[in-house]
């Protein structure tokens, strides 16, 4: 199963831009999920259907056509479905500091909750073989991140923390719930983690996975907007996702010709050759700004063909590689560059802000750094086997 992330800062159209994705592959015969993980849903109304998904009874995905199903994760729903135990313990605990029942329903939605969510439906289509394709519609970027490093903290607190919380509540419960205020969680609490952990075995590969895996960025070519892509492109390196496009949404067209935008469009000539040198190698996309909002079947044809023209398959994997890696060695910070055509003496390399620029002649290949080695320096750098190691340290 083929799964697509489309993240990106809110606003910047990735919704659209999910859906003519969906329509495309479901037009071309394949088996495709549209799914919203953003709590501020926006993806039945990006169809046009005239229907609320959020307050619909079901939990199944609502069918657009024979080849296509989209689903708004509804965390309500959700709960009752996944996380009853765990949500009735912390409306107890709410409760019992003088919260109200409404107020202490919607406190009880921890962060994260609707991100694992969708995790699990992910997992669940992953093992019925129901769908060939899931496209992700994720939450604005701080939030997507969230949701793909959610696998690896949920593991080790699994392996390392849960036996031994589960063990303690189960010798203090007794006495401690004698002259606690709140009563500790009874052990059906912790069965509901372990259940929900059950239910997310074999994601994090999943997510790990480049040949079933892409992350698609989404951008418009505004300086925030841009600066925002950047650190996420760092940040999905990090939690070791592949991006396989930038997709810069809402440019402006050849046709607008009116002095007003004389302005806008010298800025967006600049930022466009920005981000192709940026990103490169990685695949970047254009999308025009449409003359109306995009919405219903038809719009989201038109964008498709702006994405793929007629014969591209929007799930082909246009990139494997990760374009570079940050590692810890030894103590220390080293980032990892391949450069299959590079010679040792065409390399050069300086730090400029948050960014280390590496250039091959007249190429150059700007890496944005993670926050914890922004603040390094280069120190050493040696080309071996075509792979560039540069190892920063501490300004001295």
């Amino acid at each position: 199963m083929r799964i697509l992330l489309f993240s990106g800062k809110g606003g910047v159209g990735k919704t659209s831009l999910a859906a003519a994705t969906g329509v495309r592959l479901a037009q071309r015969g394949v088996k495709t999920l549209v799914m919203s993980v953003d709590p501020a849903h926006s993806l039945a109304d990006s169809f046009n259907l005239g229907v609320d998904l959020f307050t619909n009874a079901t939990s199944d995905p609502y069918r657009v056509n024979d080849f296509l199903d989209i689903h708004e994760v509804n965390i309500q729903r959700e709960i009752k479905r996944h996380w009853r135990e765990v949500s009735s313990y912390l409306v107890s605990v709410l409760r019992a500091t003088g919260v109200s029942d409404v107020e202490a329903d919607e406190l009880a939605i921890l962060p994260g909750m609707e991100e694992l969510s969708a995790m699990m439906y992910v997992n669940q289509y992953r093992r019925e073989q129901r769908y060939e394709v899931v496209i992700l519609d994720c939450a604005p970027t701080a939030e997507s991140l969230r949701f793909v490093s959610m696998p690896t903290t949920l593991d080790w607190y699994m392996k390392h923390v849960f036996p031994m919380q589960r063990t303690l509540m189960k010798a203090v419960r007794p006495i401690a719930n004698r002259v606690s205020p709140v009563e500790l969680p009874a052990d059906s609490y912790f069965a509901n983690m372990l259940d929900l952990f059950q239910k997310l075995d074999g994601i994090d590969e999943l997510l790990d996975d480049p040949l079933q895996t892409s992350v698609r960025l989404v951008t418009n070519p505004e300086r925030m907007v841009l600066r925002e892509t950047q650190r996420a492109f760092v940040y999905f390196s990090l939690h070791g996702l592949t991006v396989d496009r930038i997709l810069v949404n809402r440019v402006l067209p050849e046709a607008v010709s009116d002095a007003f935008f004389v302005d806008w469009r010298r800025s967006q000539e600049l930022l466009l050759k920005e981000i192709d040198e940026y990103f490169a190698p990685v695949p970047v996309q254009r999308v025009p700004l449409f003359q109306q909002e995009v919405m219903g079947l038809a719009l989201l044809e038109r964008v498709a063909d702006v994405l793929y023209g007629s014969g591209e398959d929007p799930a082909a994997v246009s990139s494997l590689e990760r374009p570079y890696t940050f590692e810890k060695r030894d103590g220390q910070y080293q980032v990892r560059l391949r450069l299959p055509f590079a010679t040792k003496g065409e390399v050069g390399l300086f730090k400029k802000g948050d960014e280390l620029v590496v250039q091959i002649g007249t190429l150059r290949r700007h890496i944005g750094l993670p926050v914890t080695m922004a603040g390094l320096v280069p120190a050493r750098a040696r080309l071996e086997n075509k792979v560039l190691t540069v190892e920063l340290r501490e300004v001295a």
